[in-house]
């Protein structure tokens, strides 16, 4: 008999870069992160989130016959970065640009994952081609599976079009879709080549997206920088109007600090037990598809947010008084702090035990004892939680009061 136990670990570059406009001045960006081979063109397919395809601008205002004709407005954003790579000495596009549906619903069904495996095929995509994606975090989720799957891993560039996935996911190393009726059931930890955050891209969103996508910073501030809460807090207004100096520092600041994580934590793939960029979330994940994904999962991390807050407040000596700068926080910047799904409360606390299965072990849910300090804890007083499910639901009625009024 003999044993033979060797530990090894294996190299990675995290390659982030941020720019202005990728798919006009900017696009040497891009083509920087294309490895060539001796000179040949770098295989290039590319797929974008129907969101950015099908809405000519963010601008309500604007006619869709002006938005669309005007080539350097935000609703063609697809349309010019298909236009670079094709004229690109450096780019051989295999086939045409491919258009993912927007939203979760990508996610929701293995048919999305089986055509972009297709078209993978299809045009011979080896391991050193490049899939480059453009669209929100589900878009990334299930054309990252994808890429990560295929060949056991092509080269993916990630173009992340929200604020919540320039801040979180986008540079994140998940990728997964949804089955079973659970949220990321099935789905591969893989490292990106290359994500490129995009000032110009995020035009395109809705305020409603723009605004609910920053919860995730504020997640991560409450987490390990009490400097950047402040500034969130002060500047929440100026972030529901999407002022663009601040909104662009908030979301640079979180997104360090989520890429941080990552790289230094020394548990990229999320072998421990604990997984506190995941505070608020063993909620979140159950709101989204008890509300039919019709919750944005920027307003479902918002609530849990708000929730965990007041629990740790309860149960582990977090300041009421930070508790309330959270809640007031999240409702400054236009995110909502309730959702009817939550009456159902015994189905809400179901998230705890598919929590625990998708950590693989025990239950480990990550609370706060003070702004950038955590504490994780393995078992919810269920009690204590319906409680502050209820006081959540009369403080999201005074905010709604007030704003009527």
């Amino acid at each position: 008999m003999s044993d033979i136990d060797i530990p090894f670990t294996v190299s990675f570059t995290h390659r982030l870069r941020t720019t202005a406009d990728v798919a006009g001045n900017d696009f040497a960006a891009l083509t920087s992160v294309l490895d060539a081979d001796e000179g040949q063109p770098a295989k290039v397919q590319l797929w974008v989130d129907s969101n950015l395809h099908d809405v000519p601008a963010c601008n309500e205002t604007a006619s869709s016959d002006s938005a669309a004709s005007d080539a350097s407005s935000p609703g063609a954003f697809a349309n010019r970065l298909t236009a670079q790579l094709a004229k690109s000495d450096l780019v051989e596009l295999a086939g045409p640009m491919h258009v993912i549906p927007g939203g979760e619903v990508c996610k929701n069904s293995p048919d999305v994952l089986e055509t972009l495996l297709g078209l993978i095929n299809e045009h011979n995509m080896d391991r050193r081609s490049y899939v480059i994606v453009a669209g929100g975090g589900a878009v990334l989720d299930v054309a990252g599976y994808a890429a990560a799957i295929a060949h056991r891993g092509i080269r993916l560039i990630r173009l992340p079009s929200t604020t919540l996935a320039q801040a979180d996911s986008g540079v994140g190393v998940k990728n997964a879709i949804n089955y079973f009726g659970k949220k990321n059931w099935v789905g591969t930890f893989a490292v990106p080549w290359a994500v490129i955050n995009d000032t110009e891209i995020l035009q395109t969103l809705p305020d409603r997206d723009f605004r609910s996508g920053l919860t995730e910073a504020v997640k991560v501030a409450l987490l390990k920088d009490p400097k950047f809460f402040a500034y969130l807090q002060e500047h929440a207004d100026s972030l529901r109007q999407r002022e663009p100096a601040v909104s662009s520092e908030a979301i640079k600041r979180s997104c360090r600090l989520h890429i941080d994580h990552i790289t230094r934590g020394g548990d990229p793939f999320e072998g421990l037990e604990a997984r506190p960029l995941d505070f608020g979330h063993w909620s979140a994940h159950r709101l989204e598809p008890m509300t039919q994904y019709a919750l944005r999962h920027g307003e479902a991390v918002g609530i849990g947010v708000a929730l965990d807050s007041l629990y740790s407040s309860r149960q582990f000596g977090f300041p009421e008084s930070d508790a309330m700068r959270v809640i007031e926080t999240l409702a400054m910047i236009g995110t909502p702090l309730w959702c009817d799904a939550i009456r159902d409360t015994d189905a809400v606390l179901q998230g705890l035990e598919e929590f625990r299965q998708h950590l693989g072990g025990r239950l480990t849910v990550t609370m706060l004892k003070r702004i950038g300090e955590s504490v994780n804890v393995h078992e919810i007083d269920r009690t204590v939680m319906r409680k502050c499910i209820e006081d959540l639901q009369t403080i999201a009625a005074q905010h709604e009061s007030v704003a009527t009024n």
